[in-house]
């Protein structure tokens, strides 16, 4: 008997969130991420901006010329983000106990027995969105298959709101319209050498031998877009997968050279990288600075701290050291951001060396401060307080109260 896999992804999940919270941007074209006139990407948009052919990497400034002028441009509020997808997840171990987050808006099940409890497939997949839909009031799309691959590729077939359950007797058929580019392994370099050959489906592909894919894509590539094509792929869920690291950056419309706009650049990550990581339960040992300069010279450097932190000063107190540690002074800068790793369990504290040097005690003032500004943040948008900082984003080219706005020509 073959697995049952629910794949769940939440429908332009930034930009539906924001359109929840201001009713009066429903039917608008909604644009989270960089600002007009900054050198930034659209991070996600609504459906009614992908309408006109906006799509998440691309440049803003090319989204702006394609956008009418009722667009909404909006700055990412990730800790509200990562709260409202707690929320998700947690509706999701109402229906099964075996839930992986794959990121903030995605997440596989193993629904496989079920089946018994509530009802076939559909069924199953119908409850899910349901649940959703009261909990926190946003659409979901899922698909349902005897595998990762088949029930990524479902949720993926309906968008927005669907719900799409492929039986293994009708994988062949699924996929076969298909373009081949959706396989797992097929990049830019591997997708020409499939394309020399007349390939343009994976129905195409299924008529190419084993030995004919392994010669042109190599041996490991060639056997993974073989079985692929054949509806074969990997059906295990593992509830235990972690979150590698949060970060957050920021790309100037300009370079800066001035040291005190990329501190505050640098305060202005920590604090939303801090608010994620207090939201999501990680505490963190390693601190990791990213910098990049003209056009695209691109560093990190990283430190381990002593002890795991999802604190914004020491955060930020570690990525401002590796910066002032390294000759880039004067040098301009196009982006700069900081991310947290090394997981630490957050609810027994860590096992420390007897000999090591005392780490400074929690301060409880400190900690209600956090918490204070976390909550802020989640009700009314991370840019309308910082700490130690103007209401001013980084980067931006002129003051603004907030960093929501309607761009109009």
């Amino acid at each position: 008997m073959s697995r049952l896999i629910l794949h769940i992804d939440l429908d332009a999940f930034y930009a539906a969130v924001e359109q929840r919270d201001h009713p009066e941007w429903r039917g608008r074209p909604v644009v989270v991420g960089a600002e007009p006139g900054q050198r930034g990407v659209v991070a996600t948009c609504s459906y009614e901006a992908r309408r006109f052919g906006v799509h998440s990497t691309m440049p803003i400034a090319q989204a702006v010329r394609r956008l009418p002028p009722e667009t909404v441009y909006v700055r990412p509020s990730m800790a509200r983000y990562a709260k409202v997808s707690q929320q998700v997840m947690g509706v999701l171990e109402t229906v099964s106990p075996v839930v992986e987050r794959v990121s903030i808006d995605e997440a596989y099940l193993d629904v496989s027995g079920l089946t018994s409890l509530v009802g076939p497939p559909a069924v199953i997949g119908a409850q899910v969105k349901e649940r959703i839909r009261h909990a926190v009031g946003l659409t979901a799309s899922v698909g349902i298959g005897p595998n990762r691959l088949i029930a990524k590729l479902a949720s993926d077939a309906q968008k927005p709101d669907g719900l799409t359950v492929v039986p293994p007797e009708q994988i062949g058929g699924f996929l076969a319209p298909m373009p081949f580019t959706v396989l797992r392994g097929i990049g830019v370099k591997t997708a020409p050498r499939l394309e020399r050959l007349g390939v343009k489906t994976i129905g195409d592909v299924r008529q190419l031998p084993l030995e004919t894919l392994r010669h042109h894509l190599g041996a490991r590539t060639g056997t993974q877009v073989y079985q692929q094509a054949r509806g074969l792929a990997d059906d295990r869920i593992d509830p235990d997968r972690p979150r590698r690291s949060i970060s957050r950056e920021m790309t100037f419309p300009e370079d800066v050279s001035d040291p005190r706009m990329l501190e505050k650049t640098l305060r202005w990550a920590a604090q939303e990288v801090g608010s994620i990581a207090r939201q999501t339960q990680h505490l963190g040992r390693v601190v990791t600075l990213k910098i990049r300069f003209h056009p695209f010279e691109t560093h990190t450097r990283s430190r381990t701290l002593e002890v795991p932190t999802a604190d914004d000063v020491a955060l930020f107190g570690a990525a401002w050291s590796l910066f002032a540690a390294e000759p880039w002074s004067g040098r301009p800068v196009r982006l700069i951001g900081l991310g947290i790793s090394g997981w630490s369990a957050t609810d027994g504290g860590v096992q420390r060396d007897l000999f090591e040097t005392a780490a400074p005690e929690p301060c409880p003032e400190h900690d209600r401060l956090a918490a204070t500004l976390d909550a802020i943040r989640n009700r009314f948008g991370a840019d309308d307080i910082q700490r130690g900082l103007n209401r001013r984003s980084p980067g931006s080219g002129s003051a603004r109260r907030r960093s929501r706005y309607s761009h109009r020509t």
